[in-house]
């Protein structure tokens, strides 16, 4: 990762460097889970919320650097104000082949692979490339029963989390579209739902049905204590959407309106995920779907703009997101990265409705001065 920009070089010192912005959580005057519950019922809390997602390879560097093996101590130090659980894996270990692709626990074949700064994952194959028949996807040996995930311990993993302060709990559902086209193969899916639909909605009612499983589950063993449950499918490229708003509502709308409607069951906020240019969708997310957070309000993409999606939807959605990951952070100065935060903060945290974040997993070319400046940006809002 590079490193350009000037910034505490002791873990001592960026500790301290971190402690006297927002690294001190039980000593702000409302907890984390506090500051998102205002944000996310459009109130201003003291200070916008912020939360971290990158690579494997960013951790490690951020461990590195506050010389610290604890995760937990890392989002601790950066202001972070979400916390993630999920169950342990209890199933069978991944099908490796000679090749070294594996099939993961949802079935899906993938392989590794590296470029100069980091290790990422690829499809290797679609398994269910070849199916004719509803009949064949419906019995195919590789979709996981919900056993396979272990939700006995959320509790204590919970408790873990909250051990200082309470924090605002998140759970992720996988995605419907995007994971049955991994099965079938990007290009075969899209002509399924062109001319034989059946094949590509069995896939995706198979999905469906093991995620109302597995977050059913998952709630009901948390007994009230997850806040927010993350669904997601990406809808957009950088450009426009992947398939037509009228497929989109054909296929792909009421499958996700079954799985919020086992959501809704539970006291929990639905964040709803999809990169790219979405625009023409987010009135019907917020309307018909019935989200309560967009993520991830991507900025460079065609029709994202941040003040113009604020202005008509921000009644009805709050945001997540929205620092851009494509310029930005990995190629912006410390200066300009906080300018773009203070802006963000500025337009999507007026009123409340916002928590601040990288716009997709902060990637391993990011200079870590710049990952330090987006984290000690003041979150305060200015007077109106």
């Amino acid at each position: 990762m590079r490193n350009n920009n000037p910034i505490p070089t002791l873990p001592v010192e960026a500790r301290a460097f971190f402690q006297a912005h927002y690294g001190r959580p039980e000593a702000a005057p409302i907890t984390p889970r506090q500051r998102v519950a205002m944000a996310l019922r459009h109130e201003e809390p003291d200070r916008v919320p912020f939360d971290f997602w990158a690579v494997p390879e960013v951790w490690a560097t951020l461990r590195r650097y506050l010389d610290t093996d604890d995760d937990g101590d890392v989002l601790r130090l950066l202001g972070v104000d979400c916390r993630w659980v999920r169950p342990d894996y209890v199933g069978p270990a991944p099908i490796v082949q000679e090749n070294g692709s594996y099939y993961d626990a949802f079935g899906t074949h993938r392989r590794s692979m590296s470029n100069e700064f980091c290790t990422y994952e690829e499809y290797a194959g679609h398994p269910l490339a070849d199916v004719q028949t509803v009949a064949e996807v419906e019995n195919w040996s590789g979709w996981p029963p919900t056993e396979h995930w272990d939700v006995s311990t959320l509790k204590d993993k919970i408790q873990a989390l909250n051990r200082e302060t309470e924090y605002w709990l998140c759970y992720e559902v996988g995605g419907i579209f995007e994971w049955s086209w991994g099965l079938r193969g990007f290009e075969q899916f899209l002509m399924d739902l062109a001319v034989q639909p059946q094949i590509a909605c069995a896939i995706m009612d198979c999905y469906t049905d093991l995620y109302i499983a597995n977050v059913t589950r998952v709630l009901e063993a948390a007994d009230g204590d997850i806040d927010m449950v993350y669904t997601y499918d990406d809808m957009g490229s950088q450009q426009g959407l992947l398939i037509s708003e009228a497929m989109w509502r054909e296929f792909v709308l009421p499958r996700h309106l079954r799985l919020n409607a086992a959501i809704r069951r539970f006291p929990v906020k639905i964040m709803y995920h999809s990169c790219g240019a979405i625009y023409p969708l987010i009135g019907a997310l917020a309307d018909e779907m019935g989200i309560d957070v967009l993520n991830p309000l991507q900025p460079r993409a065609a029709g994202m703009d941040a003040a113009r999606i604020k202005k008509e939807f921000g009644d009805r959605l709050s945001f997540y997101g929205a620092i851009d990951i494509q310029q930005t952070l990995p190629r912006g100065t410390p200066q300009e990265v906080q300018a773009e935060v203070q802006e963000r903060c500025r337009v999507l945290g007026q009123g409340g409705g916002y928590i601040c974040a990288s716009a997709h997993y902060i990637q391993a070319d990011t200079p870590l001065g710049n990952i330090v400046a987006m984290y000690t940006t003041p979150r305060e809002l200015p007077p109106v």
